[in-house]
């Protein structure tokens, strides 16, 4: 019998456990759902750039220019390449909804040869909360 009454007991606290989480999930779910239409939103004028051939130990530039289509200030924390050989620098201040920025990207070909992927990952505060941009192209014997 005492085991019977400990058993019920048991299981009538993991019910009310289990309703209680619920309920805090659903309130959590519609204050992200509010929350994500409110987010900034990075929207990049080309997400790859080609440039083109190029001969080992040449250095290329370029822009990638996006605009904050979001409601709120988009704010970049962090941008880096999956290589030592590409370097991003981005706006260290907010870029206000409406107003474009870039992502300035050096990449050096000293010591490459052949066809270059080199990825950006973008950290900011959208959702979600990072973007990638790419930087392809040949680089070739001088």
């Amino acid at each position: 019998m005492k085991n019977l009454f400990l058993s019920l007991i048991a299981a009538g606290m993991l019910l009310t456990a289990c309703n209680s989480k619920q309920t805090g999930s659903a309130t959590a779910d519609n204050t992200t759902t509010a929350d994500a239409a409110n987010v900034p939103v990075m929207k990049f004028e080309k997400e790859t750039h080609d440039f083109g051939k190029i001969k080992t130990g040449d250095k290329v530039t370029y822009d990638f220019k996006f605009t904050n289509t979001g409601k709120t200030p988009l704010i970049i924390t962090d941008a880096i390449a999956t290589c030592g050989c590409t370097k991003p620098e981005w706006p260290k201040t907010p870029v206000k909804p409406g107003e474009s920025g870039a992502i300035h990207v050096t990449f050096d070909s000293a010591a490459k040869m052949g066809l270059q992927d080199k990825q950006i990952t973008i950290t900011a505060n959208t959702n979600p909360a990072q973007n990638r941009v790419h930087l392809i192209g040949e680089v070739t014997t001088k």
